[in-house]
Parts: C-alpha cells; sequence; structure tokens
C-alpha cells in the first residue's frame, strides 16, 4: 500500500535524475470544460517508468538493500526494463534484463545499447520472470518489478505531482491507462483526497475491471494491440488495494478506439504516443468516460515506444 506521503517522498528523491515533463492544453472544442495533456511520453526511455526505476534503485541504495556490485534485475523486454536498464546505468549499477526468446531484436539491441546484461529465457514472459527470480535468489541481486512494488508505484505517482504544480488552478479529474496498475496507484495515491483518477484499459486486457468486479486481482486473457505495454494478466496487488480505497473509476476502450485516438494526436497535435498510452485519450473520445460541461481533466499521454511507420 502506498499512499500521497511516499509520492512526495519520491518526488524528493529523484529529483534532478528524471524530467520535469511537459503539460498542453488542448482544444476544448471536442468536449466541453478544459483539457491538458500531461506529456509523459517526454520522458527518459519514452515512458513514465523511469521514475519508479530511479525511486526503486536510490531508495535501496539509501537502505543498504543494493550491492552496488552485483546491481538489478528486471524481468521486461518492453519499457520498464528500458527504464531499469536507464536508471542502473546513469547510478553506477549493473543491470541483467530477462526477456522472452521471442522478444523483439530492436528491444534487446536497446536493453544492450544502455548497458544491460541480456538474457533470454523461455517463449513468454512468465518464463522470463522465474527466471529472474531464480537469479535473484542465487545472486542477491535486487528485482525491480515492472509495476507491482511500493518504490516502482510510487515513483510512477511523481508525475500528478507535477501536473498539479503546472495547473495551478486544479483539476477534477485525471485520466490514467492501466495495465499492471502501477501508475494508476501512483498517481491515485498523490491525488487522493483531492482529485478523481480514471483508469482506462483495452477490452482485451481488463485486468483493473475484473479486479474491481471479482474483489481481487484475478487473471485475465490478454490480446489486442496494446498487449506490449498495456499486457499485465493481472492487477497488481498495489494497484487494487489504491484504487479501492481511492475508488478509482475503470473504463474500457476497444482497439478500435485505441486506433482512432493514437491517429487523432498525431494528426491534430502531432504527438507520437504508443497504442496503450492512448487509452486515456480513447476514453473520451470514445465516450467511454463522458466528463461533465464543466470538467477540467488531466490526461496522461505515458509513452512513445511505437513503431511509427503507420503514422499517416
Amino acid at each position: 500500500m502506498i499512499d500521497r506521503s511516499d509520492v512526495l517522498a519520491a518526488a524528493d528523491r529523484i529529483r534532478g535524475w528524471v524530467r520535469t515533463t511537459p503539460v498542453l492544453e488542448i482544444d476544448t472544442d471536442l468536449f466541453g470544460g478544459s483539457a491538458f495533456f500531461k506529456l509523459e511520453l517526454h520522458q527518459h526511455t519514452g515512458t513514465f517508468k523511469a521514475r519508479g526505476a530511479f525511486n526503486r534503485i536510490l531508495r535501496a541504495d539509501a537502505d543498504g538493500e543494493l550491492d552496488r556490485a552485483i546491481g538489478i534485475v528486471v524481468a521486461s523486454g518492453g519499457n520498464a526494463g528500458l527504464a531499469n536498464a536507464f536508471a542502473a546505468a546513469r547510478l553506477g549499477v549493473p543491470a541483467t534484463v530477462f526477456v522472452p526468446e521471442n522478444a523483439p531484436a530492436v528491444k534487446v539491441a536497446s536493453l544492450r545499447e544502455l548497458g544491460a546484461t541480456v538474457v533470454l529465457a523461455g517463449s513468454e514472459y512468465a518464463e522470463a520472470f522465474a527466471a529472474a527470480q531464480d537469479r535473484v535468489a542465487s545472486t542477491g541481486a535486487l528485482y525491480c518489478h515492472a509495476y507491482d512494488q511500493p518504490d516502482i508505484a510510487a515513483g510512477a505517482g511523481t508525475l500528478a505531482l507535477e501536473l498539479q504544480d503546472q495547473v495551478p488552478d486544479g483539476l477534477d479529474t485525471v485520466l490514467v491507462a492501466v495495465g499492471g496498475g502501477g501508475l494508476m496507484a501512483g498517481v491515485a495515491a498523490a491525488l487522493e483526497g483531492q482529485t478523481k483518477v480514471v483508469g482506462a484499459e483495452p477490452v482485451t486486457a481488463p485486468t483493473l475491471t475484473r479486479a474491481l468486479e471479482a474483489g481481487r486481482p484475478v487473471d485475465v486473457a490478454v490480446s489486442g494491440i496494446a498487449a506490449d505495454s498495456l499486457g499485465a494478466r493481472r492487477l497488481g496487488q498495489i494497484g487494487f488495494d489504491v484504487a479501492t480505497r481511492t475508488r478509482v473509476e475503470g473504463v474500457l476502450v476497444t482497439d478500435q478506439d485505441l486506433r482512432e485516438a493514437r491517429a487523432m494526436l498525431w494528426s491534430r497535435w502531432r504527438i507520437v504516443v504508443e497504442y496503450g498510452a492512448a487509452a486515456a485519450w480513447a476514453a473520451l473520445m470514445s465516450g467511454s468516460y463522458r466528463p461533465a460541461a464543466d470538467e477540467r481533466l488531466g490526461i496522461v499521454l505515458c509513452g512513445a515506444n511505437t513503431d511509427l511507420s503507420d503514422l499517416a
């Protein structure tokens, strides 16, 4: 469980290591009220995940939990792997990243360019994760989870503190994409009691929706165009606990909603995002979330690691 105090502590800890990402007030002819994009796609390595990575490693180092000679281990060939490899390189500690054997060559190359040791393990993420846990057990390396660790989630929530400072007149609602729930948990903890948080997720990977229905995190089938970034098979326990405590509202979007939202972000504002990062905007454009006429909205665009070939 995390709360606003954890996010505030994370913000102090990672200051100077991460970027303060910009905010863009957007046209309001599409719906009533005011709306602001939080452009977290401009963060190091192209996603918000650098925030949690730095917070996790810096805190462990300060608390004596990190052996700087052994370093960190993470299981992820995607955004979490890139972010943790980047943070480890900046902090001068080794990083070992476990990825499935079918991980895209371009992502493996990017990890190696950041100085990480890449280990190919198994045919799917679960096998890479198990191999990473074995490495942690045998070496004492620090494990950095993709989303379900307090320091990871609290670090992610620091973008919400920035957003509050950047929109001094305040926001009624902040919309975020949900996969494993680390970003949603951090943002909801940061804004608890002040601003409503809406979690947008694909119908093809409804981790938040199914967890709220079941009263606990449950496994879901994962597919669809956003599975590379919103492909967790279940909501993390931290995400569930914070969502239920703060009453996060969950909404669902289709693959077509994501395609149209991503295309519109590019055509109208020349903003490039990955499909998963378009989920928050898709929730508005599809009508899955219907704001009040005078509602002030923050929309987190959380990542830009995408194939540019199909942007028109």
